[in-house]
């Protein structure tokens, strides 16, 4: 289960930061202009977007530097908790939006975000 655990961290740690800093550093126009999928991003003010940027990659950043580094490693469960729910609000939006292929990768974001949480919280805790 650890094993499994780790390369789903792992996953979604590259996601997230890959995610993160490109609604962080990419204007929006252009990031809507590369595929359909990410139109959405037209429905939000750049600070907004940025902010939603920056908790990915604090996120990203909660999942696994705190359980390398040994400090403070209940961070890693509490940071994938919130990254399930800033994928929920992810599923929300796709599905007003009509977007439902893009919504089930989201849920599938969210369920694996989910999946690290509860293990780290009760199945592979960390901390004894």
């Amino acid at each position: 289960m650890n094993i499994a655990l780790w390369i789903i961290t792992g996953l979604l740690t590259a996601v997230y930061l890959f995610s993160g800093f490109g609604k962080l550093f990419v204007p929006r126009e252009k990031m809507a202009a590369m595929t359909d999928a990410a139109r959405w991003v037209l429905d939000f003010k750049p600070g907004t977007l940025k902010a939603i940027g920056a908790l990915e990659v604090i996120g990203a950043a909660g999942l696994t530097l705190p359980a390398l580094l040994g400090i403070a490693p209940i961070l890693v469960p509490l940071a994938a908790s919130g990254l399930a729910l800033v994928m929920a609000g992810a599923v929300i939006l796709r599905v007003r939006r009509g977007e439902i292929k893009a919504a089930l990768v989201d849920g599938g974001y969210l369920a694996l975000a989910a999946f690290v949480a509860v293990g780290r919280f009760a199945l592979e805790p960390f901390t004894g």
